[in-house]
């Protein structure tokens, strides 16, 4: 075995090798760009190597400097993870020219599969079954038009080294071919400098199930299937392993085509052998065919680890250090079923945007595996992928492993950017979804019904009201009271650009009514805990002006600073006042001084929060009334404007 690897790799997947490593007793080595000096794989690491720039040709891409990095720390094998240069040949050539182990498959069998029209031809030699198509090497428009017609609509026309739904057309007449071709080829080319493409015939209803086969260069076993046919625009969202409605028949049909192919290249490591499925009249030992095959570790391989109890990381360093398989075809069985949903940064009523932020709060639940490369206070980084975390629930049933990952999703706690909660929480409700009546299509055909977002109520409202005036928290027991009477208080909340306005009537530390909308929130605090309307309050997190509350998958409100809007309320107003008592944190304006509209003249702290005094209207500063560190009162002048009679003697 070895004693220290190199994991050419980030975020999710290096921080998965490395717990396997730790607990193997295997030293580990991480690389990191300018963008992840702080991030939690660098900080698992044993050793860690800066090695460029953010963007990934300047850093992850950089074979040679990972590769010397490896070599200068004393690692003998190098893990690719996945992405990057994971599947790149010439990457593994050049680290077993250094002397060095990779742990993955050889750079011949990489080759093999790395182009889709020579794959499919290789498989069909080794009696794998294809979908019905022309992988042939002419390109002319009209022969690959003759093709489809003899192949028969509707057809597939896909890149021949594409992924992630680049370079993919769906025609349906054939008058439409000719102008998908040429789409379809342009984008080809400039995702992959290389505008091939094969035809294919379309499927109906089609399923995306595939085999996980882990080879030792000799021979191949296969640890069952997983379903990822939950898919959006080509990229899987949540994964399940067993597929829903798999038989016995069929299985074994998959799984023995799946073993020749890995066979058939001489496959050492973890590998996917991805079919395409007739889902239209059931699962049939005839109706599946070889799509590609991913020569790596895939994201959704906890799926597999978690119905067959196999560390597939473990058994990667294993077979690449010299061992054999460590078990055999008849050793292996399924236990249970699970599901992986992938959480991400990404607006989704805008189109899925990935989204950026800091990670201010980050939780994820009990009873769930969560992988992620992330912690509370790391940022979202625009220059990879936003994954935050894949969660992973395992039951004895497909029905209970379904309920632990709707409960996982409602309890995830996330603040600090938006992510895919509730679309992940509706998937994971969606009637079809749950009698396991699924397809690639599902999610485009009910996109309208899984996106909507969810709308906060008055409980919700009136929860972010006493969260930001800070009623929540441990108080002295005269918190909250004037003399003699309940003290009223008025905050303004923001959500999706409206304002909200929230009225809150302490009468006691631990009980306030709540005004919004007309309507009245009864808040109170019973044994420890929130109760609005006689309801548990869910978690709230504040950071700074944003409460986020974690309930509906997380709904986070904006607190309108009263001072900036109250200061520029009068108008034309030539006092900038206190209107509520506060220290000076700093004076930003002079006498003399020319201001614009909306300037900041001065910085006021106020209920542990600080605020800017912004200038009414145009004008000069007359006279500044205050300093740093005084403590004024409501309604106290702070700067004075030149009034008009003023500047026209000026």
């Amino acid at each position: 075995m070895f004693d220290t690897i190199l994991i050419a790799n980030r975020g999710e997947i290096a921080c998965r090798v490395m717990e396997t490593a730790r607990a193997m007793g295997v030293r580990t080595v991480a690389v990191y760009s300018d963008a992840d000096r702080a991030a939690k794989h660098v900080a698992m690491a044993d050793v860690a190597v800066h090695i460029g720039g953010p963007a990934p040709a300047d850093s992850y891409l950089r074979g040679d400097v990972i590769i010397q990095a490896a070599l200068d720390t004393g690692a003998q094998a190098i893990h690719p993870g996945y992405g990057f240069l994971s599947e790149n040949p010439d990457f593994v050539d050049e680290v077993e020219a250094a002397g060095l182990v990779f742990i993955g498959p050889s750079s011949s069998a990489i080759r093999a599969m790395g182009l889709k029209d020579a794959a499919k031809v290789l498989m069909d030699e080794a009696g794998v079954p294809v979908v019905p198509g022309y992988h042939g090497k002419n390109q002319n428009p009209e022969h690959l038009s003759g093709a489809a017609d003899a192949i028969g609509y509707p057809v597939l026309i896909k890149a021949v080294a594409g992924g992630g739904g680049k370079g993919m057309r769906l025609v349906e007449r054939p008058e439409v071919f000719m102008d998908a071709l040429e789409s379809a080829k342009s984008e080809a080319k400039t995702a992959f400098g290389n505008e091939a493409v094969l035809i294919e015939k379309y499927i109906q209803k089609p399923r995306h199930i595939e085999l996980q086969v882990f080879g030792d260069g000799q021979s191949a076993v296969h640890l069952f299937e997983r379903d990822c046919s939950l898919q959006r625009r080509h990229q899987k969202v949540i994964e399940e392993a067993p597929a829903p409605g798999m038989t016995d028949e069929m299985r074994a049909a998959m799984g023995q085509a799946a073993v020749r192919a890995a066979e058939a290249i001489g496959y050492a490591g973890a590998g996917t052998i991805e079919f395409i499925v007739d889902g239209s009249d059931g699962l049939r030992p005839d109706g599946f065919w070889f799509m590609e095959m991913n020569t790596r570790l895939q994201v959704e391989h906890p799926v597999t680890e978690a119905i067959t109890g196999v560390d597939l990381v473990e058994w990667q360093l294993r077979v690449a250090s010299g061992e054999g398989l460590p078990r055999r075809q008849k050793d292996l069985q399924i236990n249970g079923h699970a599901f992986e949903a992938r959480l991400y940064a990404e607006d989704v009523p805008k189109g899925f945007l990935p989204a950026t932020g800091t990670l201010t709060h980050l939780e994820f639940p009990q009873g769930a595996r969560a992988d992620s490369g992330v912690r509370a206070g790391d940022e979202i980084s625009p220059h990879y992928d936003p994954m935050i975390a894949k969660l992973i629930t395992h039951g004895t049933t497909r029905a209970g492993a379904l309920r632990r990952l709707c409960s996982a999703l409602e309890n995830c706690e996330v603040a600090g950017t938006v992510t895919n909660l509730a679309f992940l929480g509706a998937l994971a409700r969606h009637p079809g979804f749950a009698a396991g009546d699924v397809d690639t299509g599902l999610i485009g055909r009910d996109i309208d019904t899984l996106v909507v977002a969810p709308e906060p109520g008055a409980p919700e409202v009136a929860l972010a009201g006493l969260a930001t005036l800070g009623l929540l928290q441990t108080e002295t027991p005269d918190t909250g009271f004037t003399l003699w009477a309940p003290l009223e208080r008025i905050v303004s909340l923001r959500r999706g650009g409206e304002d909200i306005s929230v009225c809150v009537r302490s009468l006691s530390r631990d009980a306030h009514d709540v005004v919004c909308d007309g309507k009245v929130v009864s808040a109170r605090r019973t044994t420890g805990r929130w109760q609005l309307d006689g309801r548990l309050a869910p978690p709230v997190a504040v950071t700074g002006a944003t409460v986020t509350l974690f309930t509906q998958y997380g709904m986070a409100f904006e607190r309108v600073d009263p001072l900036e809007r109250d200061s520029v309320a009068g108008g034309d107003a030539t006092l900038i006042e206190a209107p509520m008592p506060g220290l000076v944190k700093a004076v930003l304006a002079y006498a003399g001084q020319a201001v614009a509209k909306g300037d900041r003249l001065a910085v006021l702290e106020a209920m542990k929060m600080e605020h800017a005094l912004l200038a009414a209207r145009d004008g000069v500063v007359a006279e500044v009334l205050v300093s740093a560190g005084d403590q004024v009162a409501a309604g106290a002048a702070l700067i004075r404007l030149q009034d008009d009679e003023e500047g026209k003697a000026a």
